[in-house]
């Protein structure tokens, strides 16, 4: 089995192995920066989506089984503190079917918001409030967040294993 990943990030190409590997023992992963087409900080569903899809199918080529696209975008949630929570899509492609998979949400801080919709990334506004540089890249905001409950590779695993679940059940989802 050989994956590519579209992103260069590290957290997105270990989350991706680390998951994959348990699905099939005998993988190579490999990674490629790829364009998203969307915005540097997607804001909504369908971009944040269309992101993960765009990565996943701008990384593709025939010499990979499979190439995934994972995209983390702000998507308005109703009742929060901010009116914004943070989700990570991934998009599994196989050369024909495209599948989706979701991580568990978490809502940024007010002032990283506030920052946001000024124009800033999140990474950037996160980096100064924990005074770590490339934050996403390493143990990611949701793991400052949280207290190191959950860090961001055990994060995005969980949209790599949701955007599986088809594909593991090919059966049940593909008659």
């Amino acid at each position: 089995m050989k994956v590519i990943v579209g992103s260069k990030n590290p957290v997105k190409l270990k989350a991706t192995r680390n998951v994959l590997k348990k699905i099939y023992p005998q993988m190579g992963v490999q990674a490629k920066h790829v364009d998203s087409g969307v915005p540097d900080q997607p804001i909504g569903l369908e971009v944040t989506i269309q992101g993960a899809i765009n990565r996943a199918k701008n990384a593709y080529s025939e010499e990979f089984d499979l190439s995934v696209g994972i995209e983390s975008g702000l998507l308005e949630v109703p009742h929060s503190i901010t009116g914004y929570l943070d989700l990570q899509w991934c998009a599994i492609y196989d050369g024909g079917k495209t599948t989706l998979g979701v991580s568990a949400g978490f809502e940024y801080p007010p002032l990283v918001i506030e920052k946001v919709l000024e124009g800033m990334e999140v990474g950037d506004v996160m980096d100064q409030v924990t005074g770590v540089d490339k934050l996403g890249q390493k143990t990611g905001a949701v793991s400052h967040l949280s207290r190191g409950l959950l860090d961001r590779t055990g994060n995005t695993e969980q949209c790599v294993l949701m955007a599986m679940i088809p594909m593991m059940n090919d059966d049940l989802y593909y008659k």
